[in-house]
């Protein structure tokens, strides 16, 4: 059986993943998303954010949609992205597999604080 490229997820496509749950994005929107809801600690740069989207798309976890009129973005054509069933099934794979691991550390008592 062929290793997938996904296998074991990077961070960066699991936010992509995730920034997408809320709607259609496009590139930038998706930065700007990632960066929110990591509370600044991960910021995509060009060449990770469309490297990630480029295997995204190969693996058919989330597709291009057809642009719709933004005024702001003038004549340039953006792209946007919607995440799909089974980019929704992975993304969900992969928070349980992040809470599992949270589960031992938990257990072997490696946090300290209340924070978790």
């Amino acid at each position: 059986m062929p290793k997938r490229k996904l296998d074991p997820m990077p961070s960066a496509a699991f936010q992509i993943l995730l920034s997408l749950t809320g709607g259609d994005l496009h590139g930038y929107g998706i930065m700007r998303q990632v960066a929110d809801q990591t509370d600044g600690r991960m910021r995509l740069g060009p060449g990770t954010l469309y490297s990630s989207i480029r295997t995204l798309l190969e693996e058919k976890l989330i597709e291009e949609v057809t642009p719709r009129e933004d005024t702001r973005a003038g004549p340039a054509r953006r792209r946007y992205y919607r995440l799909t069933l089974a980019g929704r099934k992975q993304a969900r794979a992969e928070a349980e597999r992040l809470a599992g691991l949270l589960r031992v550390a938990r257990a072997k008592k490696i946090f300290r604080g209340d924070y978790v």
